[in-house]
């Protein structure tokens, strides 16, 4: 009997990682005393064996937005459109996390999420580095536990051919990258599966297994409308990012950089004024594939 899809999230989220990524963890964790729950590690830094120069990625889940912000208009912001993303330094370590409530991490893994970017990085690995008590780490994976079936439910319908668990999560990578504004190169959401098509297939057969949602009525549109809707809300979260992200002109430039080949320097008046500068690089995630 194949493993349930439970205890592979369980497992996985379980992981050893990075002594140093755990330590992260733990500090920014300390950030938020009166409201951090969990600490994830997720991202292409997960399969990195030197994490010098790069660029990790977290998610801080809090038990609410008042409790981790108090009155400042960040809690107004965080709630109305979530994620706030912000930079984090730690023992030479560079990192951005983003900050979820428990509720709005569990809403935004389900079925019932209004985009996609929450679910489609969470049905890829990660890793659950901190949590504040035994409650706290078992709603964190569960709502991680949610990721891929949503996936797979809503790439389902779309899906050509014969069922399979490998094709489907393509399908479900493909479908995604195209609703968000994404500097990767055209391709990378079919080199997710191909890099570890074990886990894949595993991860797949166990939410196939369990059953999948319903699908959407009519699935064309449902995926069309969260790709206008999805490139809308990268936009806002990019302007929103000029004001809670120090430095995010030089993330944006990077992350265009490592992913689309190539090489843009940042002047001085695009760090004066960071979204007027960052809608200047939009073009380049255009010619990078990003948006299509």
């Amino acid at each position: 009997m194949p493993d349930s899809l439970l205890s592979l999230v369980t497992a996985e989220l379980s992981a050893p990682a990075d002594p140093r990524a755990a330590a992260m963890a733990g500090a920014l964790a300390a950030k938020y005393p009166d409201a951090a729950r969990a600490v994830l590690f997720y991202g292409s830094c997960l399969r990195e064996k030197n994490l010098d120069g790069l660029m990790l990625d977290f998610y801080l889940i809090v038990s609410d937005y008042a409790a981790a912000y108090g009155r400042s208009w960040l809690a107004r912001a965080n709630r109305m459109i979530p994620p706030n993303v912000f930079p984090f330094e730690h023992n030479g370590l560079i990192a951005k996390y983003a900050v979820l409530s428990e509720a709005d991490f569990a809403r935004l893994n389900s079925i019932a999420a209004d985009n996609v970017s929450v679910w489609a990085r969470f049905a890829q690995p990660s890793r659950l580095l901190w949590a504040s008590d035994d409650l706290a780490r078992q709603r964190a994976i569960a709502a991680v536990a949610q990721a891929a079936p949503t996936l797979l439910s809503l790439a389902r319908p779309m899906a050509e051919g014969p069922e399979d668990a490998l094709a489907l999560w393509k399908t479900g990578f493909t479908l995604t990258y195209n609703a968000e504004l994404r500097a990767e190169k055209k391709g990378r959401s079919l080199s997710i599966v191909d890099a570890d098509p074990d886990r894949y297939r595993r991860f797949g057969e166990a939410a196939l297994a369990a059953g999948l949602s319903p699908p959407p009525q009519d699935a064309p549109a449902f995926w069309r409308r969260l790709q206008q809707r999805g490139k809308r809300l990268s936009v806002i979260r990019l302007a929103k990012a000029s004001f809670t992200y120090a430095g995010g002109i030089d993330y944006l430039a990077w992350k265009i950089n490592r992913h689309a080949g190539t090489k843009i320097e940042i002047r001085p008046w695009q760090r004066r004024w960071p979204l007027l500068g960052a809608v200047t690089l939009l073009p380049r995630l255009f010619r990078g594939g990003a948006i299509r």
